[in-house]
């Protein structure tokens, strides 16, 4: 009412990120708004403190129009609905990614924050390296040395507070957190903001992994960063080396999220993007960039070597990935980020499961075959299953499609779908040969083959 002088005549709820905040715009006839209800005081007023620090210095961030009075919702400035991610592919791409980290410079280095941010402090360093090892590693099935890898883990911290200049750290610095409005970059999401390395921000978006920037376009805009920022420093602060191992620790803090948002909580959005984040690991292994961390350096090479995560287009073919899995632990994860495919439930057949002597075993072995096979119920059931798998792989390889998802669920996902997986799985691989890659998983006893 304040701003506009009526009430909202319409509104749209807005897709929101990985957080719990929730958007929507607002309209009437005099204008819209973004509303936000966040998840918590401290972070709304944060998030409030710095617009208004960073605004009087002429960055270009949202008009913050009004605050509730519990400080739990405000009124922002619409900029619009084109986010610079999706604008990557446009030839004028390039001109705005420049100008956004120009813009960065003058960001990290806008006075009137000082001692009212966070520090990025060892603390903080640890419990994103942590992050990668917990909410990535483990769910992924990588088994690492944990104590080496905290040897390393202290090593490489202790590197970074003593040798990263710091400065106003955006944080969640990405190309989905800057919007291109009125022909420029504006900034949104800084309320994770902290005092810490000014690096960070430039790894986080240049090797942003689904912005898909390419090396040499990532070196050109990292050299002019690193000229601007040595320019208004007045000193040559930062340096190609420097970002080199700012890299490294940001793809280990990527991974973290990408595992919790994915694995754990099976956000598809995330999932899609580990094959892209683990194109980001090849290359840091390549040039060297764990050579002095031996645990981290396993680590990271067993995940780059992760199955999983293929990218399956690179040879043509369509991938048929057939799992077992057990329904008390939830569906299998979406690999691919589309939501298609098949599961079927095994459910409705007798449980070898409930007889001991099938108890230790799994549905590739013979007893437990043979128990199945005798009752002649899973026959049919396999029959109508491929009366329907059949035609789809068919229709997939003919209209080019990537990727085809077929799922086996039971109570434990050890006998009846282990057993139907792998039928499956050999039938399609007898069936279509080399049209289709066929990759076989049994997910709860951490089993993967590749059959074709």
């Amino acid at each position: 009412m304040r701003r506009f002088g009526c009430r909202p005549t319409s509104y749209m709820p807005l897709t929101g990120s990985g957080s719990g905040r929730r958007y929507c715009r607002l309209g009437s006839e005099a204008g819209t708004s973004i509303g936000c209800i966040g998840v918590s005081r401290q972070e709304n007023d944060c998030f409030i403190m710095i617009d208004r620090v960073l605004a009087k210095a002429g960055v270009k961030v949202p008009e913050i129009y009004g605050v509730s009075a519990d400080g739990m919702a405000y009124l922002q400035q619409d900029l619009g609905n084109q986010p610079l991610f999706s604008m990557l592919a446009d030839s004028a791409a390039s001109e705005f990614v420049e100008e956004t980290l120009k813009s960065l410079v003058k960001v990290q280095r806008t006075g009137g924050l000082e001692g009212r941010l966070p520090v990025m402090d060892m603390d903080l360093y640890l419990a994103d390296m942590r992050y990668f090892q917990y909410c990535f590693l483990k769910p992924a099935g990588i088994v690492a040395d944990d104590v080496a890898l905290e040897r390393d883990f202290q090593k490489f911290s202790r590197k970074m507070i003593e040798e990263q200049p710091v400065g106003n750290m955006y944080r969640d610095c990405q190309s989905r957190n800057v919007m291109i409005h009125g022909g420029h970059p504006w900034w949104i999401d800084f309320q994770s903001m902290r005092t810490g390395p000014v690096l960070y921000d430039v790894a986080s978006f240049l090797w942003q992994a689904r912005a898909g920037f390419s090396a040499e376009f990532r070196k050109k805009m990292a050299d002019m960063y690193i000229r601007e920022y040595n320019a208004a420093a007045g000193e040559a602060s930062v340096s190609a080396g420097l970002l080199d191992d700012m890299v490294l620790f940001r793809t280990l803090q990527v991974l973290g999220a990408y595992g919790l948002r994915g694995l754990t909580e099976r956000k598809s959005h995330f999932i899609e993007s580990i094959p892209a984040a683990l194109d980001n690991v090849h290359a840091l292994l390549r040039n060297g960039a764990a050579d002095g961390y031996p645990a981290l350096k396993a680590a990271l090479e067993a995940a780059a070597e992760l199955e999983r995560f293929r990218k399956d287009a690179g040879d043509g073919r369509l991938t048929v990935r057939v799992f077992s899995f057990s329904y008390k632990l939830g569906y299998p994860e979406d690999l691919t980020g589309n939501g298609g495919g098949f599961m079927f439930d095994c459910r409705a057949l007798h449980n070898p499961g409930r007889y001991d002597r099938f108890k230790p075993l799994t549905g590739r072995d013979l007893p437990v075959i043979g128990f199945l096979e005798e009752r002649g119920e899973i026959q049919p059931f396999l029959k109508s299953a491929w009366d329907m798998t059949d035609p789809a792989i068919e229709r997939y390889v003919k209209r080019g499609f990537s990727s085809l998802q077929i799922g086996f669920g039971c109570t434990g996902g050890r006998h009846r779908s282990v057993y139907s997986a792998e039928r499956t799985a050999h039938h399609i691989a007898r069936k279509y040969g080399d049209d289709v890659r066929v990759v076989l998983e049994h997910r709860e006893q951490g089993i993967m083959e590749v059959l074709s």
